[in-house]
């Protein structure tokens, strides 16, 4: 079992930069390959980036990609999101996500990950 909480969201002007932390807990957490997803109102849940359990391999959407970093820390159990650029299409609620299984590769895929954080709201002004 892994419980996982984001923090870091906030409010920024467009241009502007966060960074998101994921913090997990339970035993195995750093075997676990992380996902980063989106919802914004309205619409449907976006993926942001992956990682693999190693941190060796990472994938993003054309959307993110370039502006967006995702890495992991297995001694803190910690995953980040570092958001540079942003605009105000960014704007969501994030989550972070641990997959179903140990030693992944880190799906885009939603339904491959079993737990969830509660989210973390970033709003990006224009």
């Amino acid at each position: 079992q892994v419980q996982l909480v984001e923090s870091g969201g906030g409010l920024v002007q467009a241009g502007g930069s966060l960074r998101l932390s994921c913090a997990a807990s339970g035993r195995t957490a750093s075997s676990y390959a992380m996902g980063w997803f989106r919802q914004a109102p309205g619409k449907e849940q976006e993926f942001v980036a992956a990682i693999s359990w190693s941190g060796g391999s990472t994938s993003y959407p054309d959307s993110v990609k370039g502006r967006f970093t995702i890495s992991r820390d297995n001694a803190k159990n910690t995953v980040y999101l570092q958001m540079n650029s942003l605009k105000p299409e960014d704007t969501a609620v994030y989550y972070c996500a641990a997959e179903r299984h140990h030693y992944g590769l880190g799906s885009t895929k939603s339904y491959e990950y079993d737990y969830w954080g509660q989210g973390t709201q970033v709003t990006v002004s224009s």
